[in-house]
């Protein structure tokens, strides 16, 4: 969809002006991870409208794959309007304008199955299971058990968004979701509110057993990986916050670079936390990861040195003071 930055921030009534970009959880991740050089395709419906033209040149200037993404020439392309705060205080404003979007046409008959599945991780969230009844019967179709040899690691971003839910209890389907994907993205917060689950890491994993990974969110305070073989804590750097919209979508398409790399779990985590870093460190919801050079220099930081790292706007482009002082202290 196409998303509306606001000029100033203040309530979207007093906002006199807004700055055109492109929006959307799944092209969010897929364009960062073309930027890093990896192969990605986009898989969706715009509508055969001027905001349709921006979003597939946009998204295709990022190298990703767009052939397979369709236009509708009965419904419009969707857009959302935001105020400049974090969507976790209560004086944040978001208006989506998506029911009747050409993306909420999507449905397993509509799509294609066979490129949908094609590549080595198919990733999901759960803002399209919310634009209508079609979207989340895609999505329960693509979550379906099936023979490993025809079924790409799943990745499941829970995503839950209040404001495309008409009921509170309505989004309890992503519980469902979660349970049929291989690896669910999860905020602590999220999962109290969408699902009434609370207690910490330990009780979602209790609620959520059957994904062979789920890698809970909880914000500054890092993240806590769960897979068959146990559990593993790994905390955030400390961020110079400009905007936290978009973060989520960055930490997931870190986490899934490093195991498309075949790193092992805590430089997974890391490379989330630090590609995350890239899109807090901005203003808007999307913006190029870290060099893998980079990263992987930072993900390397022995312990005392991770814990106190320290990361601002422009980061990803030189190495800061604080930096170059963790390396030096950097321990096992």
């Amino acid at each position: 969809m196409v998303t509306f930055l606001p000029s100033r921030p203040g309530r979207l009534a007093d906002v006199p002006s807004f700055d055109r970009a492109i929006g959307g959880a799944e092209s969010n991740v897929a364009c960062t991870l073309a930027r890093a050089g990896h192969t990605a395709r986009w898989i969706s419906r715009v509508g055969a409208d001027g905001f349709g033209d921006h979003l597939l040149t946009a998204i295709a200037d990022c190298g990703v794959d767009v052939s397979f993404a369709r236009r509708d020439p009965l419904r419009p392309t969707g857009v959302y309007f935001r105020t400049a705060g974090d969507r976790a205080t209560d004086g944040h404003e978001v208006a989506y304008y998506r029911a009747g979007s050409a993306a909420s046409a999507m449905s397993a008959a509509t799509m294609d199955l066979a490129a949908i599945r094609a590549g080595r991780v198919l990733h999901l969230t759960g803002i399209t299971a919310a634009l209508s009844a079609d979207c989340l019967g895609l999505l329960r179709a693509l979550t379906a058990p099936r023979p490993a040899a025809g079924r790409p690691l799943v990745s499941f971003d829970v995503n839950h968004r209040p404001g495309l839910w008409q009921r509170a209890d309505d989004a309890r389907v992503l519980l469902d979701l979660a349970r049929g994907a291989d690896l669910v993205f999860v905020g602590e917060d999220e999962a109290a509110a969408a699902w009434g689950i609370t207690g910490g890491p330990d009780a979602l994993r209790e609620a959520l057993p059957e994904p062979a990974t789920l890698i809970v969110k909880r914000g500054a305070a890092g993240a806590v990986v769960y897979e068959r073989g146990g559990r593993h804590t790994e905390p955030a750097p400390r961020v110079d916050v400009v905007a936290a919209v978009g973060a989520g979508d960055a930490f997931a398409a870190g986490y899934l670079s490093a195991t498309l790399r075949g790193l092992p779990v805590p430089a997974r985590v890391r490379h989330g936390h630090l590609w995350a870093a890239a899109v807090l460190t901005v203003p808007g919801d999307l913006a190029p990861p870290p060099s893998r050079a980079h990263a992987d220099r930072l993900a390397a930081l022995g312990t005392t040195a991770w814990e106190t790292l320290h990361l601002g706007p422009g980061w990803t482009n030189a190495t800061t003071a604080d930096e170059r002082a963790a390396e030096e202290v950097s321990t096992p």
